[in-house]
């Protein structure tokens, strides 16, 4: 089992987001001894889905997008649905926050829906990412060289499709922050 008890991971979420997508990947980052960290709008309690009708379990954000403050921060996870990622991108902060873990080469992993906050932060020209199906071609006009595989990593950035796809999604976001991790000097 990995050890990350030095990592530290944010999540962004809003409204609508796909409830596998958000507790799958923290609930393996935690168990591998990395600190989660949810963001989003606000910091009331936010509506999961199954699906995109069947309402489910709800998180409660640690903090708000403003608060955030991307040094504290080796990886960003953006979890899917389709409410989700569509709400966050119209947040000038969330697409503040994807440019700044870019621009400083840290680890950005987005499965499903959540790619569109990709394309919306102008982050993948030229990047090899995989969605889920229906955003592929949004993805293609802002760039990106989109595939079909379950993950693709492309340097800093790691894709996946779907819920079937977060054990590997969730595998590459932990062998991404060993690796960072391996690199960084010891205090």
């Amino acid at each position: 089992m990995a050890d990350l008890s030095q990592a530290r991971v944010l999540m962004l979420a809003a409204d609508g987001f796909e409830t596998v997508e958000l507790f799958e990947p923290r609930k393996a980052l935690e168990a591998a001894g990395a600190k989660v960290t949810l963001a989003s709008i606000k910091t009331d309690p936010i509506q999961g889905m199954k699906g995109d009708i069947n309402k489910a379990e709800t998180a409660t954000p640690d903090l708000t997008l403003d608060e955030v403050d991307t040094d504290d921060y080796d990886a960003l996870v953006l979890p899917g649905g389709v409410a989700n990622p569509d709400a966050m991108r119209q947040q000038e902060r969330a697409i503040e926050i994807i440019t700044e873990f870019m621009e400083d080469g840290k680890i950005i992993a987005a499965i499903c829906h959540a790619p569109w906050l990709l394309a919306e932060a102008d982050v993948i020209d030229g990047r090899r990412v995989t969605s889920f199906p229906s955003i592929r071609t949004d993805l293609e006009n802002a760039g990106a060289d989109v595939v079909d595989e379950e993950v693709v990593v492309d340097g800093n950035l790691i894709t996946s499709r779907k819920p079937d796809d977060i054990p590997a999604f969730n595998k590459a976001i932990i062998a991404a922050l060993e690796e960072e991790l391996s690199d960084e000097p010891v205090d």
